[in-house]
This record gives structure tokens, C-alpha cells and sequence, in this order.
């Protein structure tokens, strides 16, 4: 694995760096407050050719590798997490998928607008009870004439109410994960009805949404992929997904160690800046040390990727390791602020509450080790 970075990469690092400098980090407490991110930002990550990396530029897109696309996440995840989020789910897991499984018609339809940030993607898999367990969701969509009819409820879905496609997986046959089908549904269709979730502990900036189908018609050209095979696409995607939320924590982590390596540097007690002091020396270290490993773990799954190797054991293994490294890294720098990090004149409680949901969504940690588990045994641990 080559650790070097050609000079294309150091360049877009230096540019999505500077861009989150002077159009997120800025704001990122004032959106945290209002529950919602300046929609204008889209639109400024589209002409940045941030939502089409890795797409073909025949498609709309801005191309790339997939350690461009890490090294662009680790920095909107350090500017704030809720950005990232609008990319790695509309790109990453609808942009992608399109461009993967799609038709002419359906990428033509689809991928340039979405590469553009002229549209957002959103992604339908989560229901009220299926989390872990996608292979049992409910909502069900039933033949009518040449389309489809589908009713029920889709819950915590990231971008929902910005989104003008959503990526709907269905059960269309009998039980299991053979029974499920994928759908690009668009958001104006009747009888979709789309709610933000508010009260949210972290990523209080980003749209989470409930969506409720009634009766909703879907042709069958709006279908992705053949029919009963929605969950192979769904696992396929959140398999890279996983890579792009370790990114992401990578820069949420990164993020917390350079705010408190600042402060420790500045704030003095007992006759000296409490970077000084020892214990505080060991939670620096700590946090510096685990980035790195995050990071490389990270970009190993980018590297297996781009060499067309298989990688959805090490994606878990990084998601794993650097959403844990999140929670840890922003909890210590807490620690470091002390009383200051506790209110949001500091932004390291906002770290703190974005890290705690980097464990659960796109597979939690109790599924990653299960996941790592069955490739380390043969034998499969879930139910």
C-alpha cells in the first residue's frame, strides 16, 4: 500500500481544507442551534465537485479515486459532521448506486443533477423495527399493472426532507432478503409524506426524516437493479458507506485533537499552560496516536477499492475502530476544556454529541464484530 498522496490529492485536501475553513467551521455552531445546515452549502459542494467524486465525468461527474473521496470526507467531518453527512449518504450511497445498478435513462435522469448539488439523494432503508436487521423490513410494495404500489414508513432517513430522489428498498416478494427491491423514487410524487425528526442528541444540522408512503405509484422503470435483489445493492453500498462514516470520524477526532492541542497551549494553571502537565500530555498522545490509526485503516478500504480487491471485512474494521477513536478523541478533548467544553461558546461539546452517533448508524459497533467475527470464524453470529 502506497502511503504517498500524488500531487492531484494534496491539492483537493488543500482545497476541501480551505473551503471548510472559510464556509462551514464557521457556521457550524450557529447551524447546530437553528437544527439545520444553510442550504446554500449544497450547491457550493456540487460546484466544488465534492458530490461527484469517483463519478465518471461523462456522467456529470468530477472523477477521482477513493482515497480523494476519504481525504475530502476526513475534512468535512472536521469542519462538521453534519456536511459530511449530506455527502456520504447523496453521493455515497444514491450517486454511487445509480451509477452502479442503473440504466441509461435512470443516470441520465439522475446522476449529473445529483453530481451538480443542483438535487440531494436520500436513502430508504431504515424502519421503526428494522435497524440491524434490514433483511426484515416491512414496507411493502405490490404489482399494479405495469408499476408498483407501496405503502409504510421509513424512519431516520439522513437528507429526507431535502431530498429530490429517494433510493426505496421494498419487500416486493415473500420473506427475507430475497424478497426485497430497490426503487428511485422522486420526493414530489403523491402520497409521499416527509418530516423532519427534531430533538436530536448530534448532527442536529442535518435533515433526519421520517417518510411515509400511502399509496404512492411507482412505475417500473423507476425500479434499480432486478427485482428481489434490493438488499444486495442495499449491503453493497453501505459496505463502502462504512468507509466514508470512518473518514468522517477521522476528521470529527482530528478535529477535537487540534482544538484541544490549541487550548492546552493556552490555558495556564498552576504557573504554566496545562499542556504542560502530564495527564493532559497522555490524553494529547492518546488522541493523536488513534487518528493516525484510523486514518490508515481507512485508507487501506480506499486502497482495496481502487485495486478492485475485496474490502467489506477491513470497511467494518475501520468503521469500527474510527467511530470508537471519535467518541474517545472528542470525549478527551472535553476533558481538556474542561467547565469551557461543556457550553457551545466551545466547539467541542458539538463534537461530542456528533461522535455518539458515528457508533450506531450504517451498522453499530456490536455489528461490525460480528461482521469482522464471521470473516475471522466461518460462522455466522447473527440470529
Amino acid at each position: 500500500m502506497d502511503l504517498s498522496l500524488s500531487e492531484e490529492q494534496v491539492a483537493l485536501q488543500q482545497m476541501v481544507r480551505d473551503f471548510v475553513d472559510k464556509d462551514i467551521a464557521p457556521y457550524a455552531t450557529a447551524w447546530d442551534r437553528a437544527e439545520s445546515v444553510d442550504l446554500a452549502i449544497i450547491p457550493k459542494l456540487g460546484d466544488l465537485g465534492l458530490l461527484g467524486l469517483t463519478i465518471p465525468e461523462e456522467h456529470g461527474g468530477s472523477g477521482g479515486d477513493t482515497l480523494a473521496y476519504c481525504l475530502a470526507l476526513e475534512e468535512l467531518g472536521r469542519g462538521d459532521s453534519s456536511v459530511r453527512g449530506i455527502v456520504s449518504v447523496s453521493l455515497g450511497l444514491v450517486t454511487k448506486s445509480i451509477v452502479g445498478y442503473g440504466t441509461p435513462q435512470q443516470i441520465e435522469r439522475w446522476v449529473p443533477g445529483l453530481c451538480a448539488g443542483e438535487m440531494v439523494g436520500s436513502f430508504a432503508l431504515t424502519e421503526s423495527g428494522s435497524g440491524s436487521d434490514p433483511a426484515s423490513l416491512r414496507i411493502r410494495a405490490t404489482r399494479d399493472g405495469e408499476g408498483w404500489r407501496v405503502s409504510g414508513t421509513k424512519m431516520f432517513i439522513t437528507n429526507g426532507t431535502w431530498a429530490s430522489v429517494v433510493l426505496l428498498f421494498a419487500r416486493t416478494g415473500g420473506e427475507g432478503s430475497r424478497g426485497i427491491t430497490a426503487f428511485l423514487v422522486p420526493t414530489d410524487v403523491e402520497g409521499l409524506t416527509r418530516s423532519t425528526i427534531h430533538g436530536k442528541l448530534g448532527l442536529r444540522a442535518q435533515a433526519t426524516a421520517e417518510l411515509v408512503f400511502d399509496n404512492v405509484y411507482l412505475p417500473d422503470e423507476w425500479r434499480l437493479g432486478e427485482e428481489g435483489r434490493g438488499l444486495s445493492i442495499a449491503m453493497a453500498a453501505l459496505a463502502k458507506g462504512r468507509m466514508s462514516v470512518a473518514a468522517g470520524c477521522v476528521g470529527l477526532a482530528r478535529g477535537a485533537l487540534e482544538h484541544a492541542l490549541t487550548y492546552a497551549g493556552q490555558r495556564e494553571q498552576f504557573g504554566k499552560p496545562i499542556a504542560g502537565h502530564q495527564l493532559v500530555q497522555e490524553l494529547l498522545a492518546d488522541m493523536a496516536v488513534e487518528v493516525d490509526a484510523a486514518r490508515l485503516l481507512t485508507w487501506r478500504v480506499a486502497d482495496l477499492i481502487d485495486r478492485h480487491l475485496p474490502f467489506a471485512t477491513e470497511s467494518s474494521m475501520a468503521k469500527l475502530f474510527a467511530s470508537e477513536v471519535a467518541v474517545k478523541a472528542s470525549g478527551a478533548a472535553l476533558q481538556v476544556f474542561g467547565g469551557y467544553g461543556f457550553i457551545d461558546e466551545y466547539p467541542v461539546g458539538k463534537l461530542t454529541r456528533d461522535a455518539r452517533v458515528m457508533t450506531l448508524y450504517e451498522g453499530t459497533s456490536q455489528i461490525q464484530k460480528l461482521v469482522i467475527g464471521r470473516a475471522l470464524t466461518g460462522i455466522n453470529a447473527f440470529g
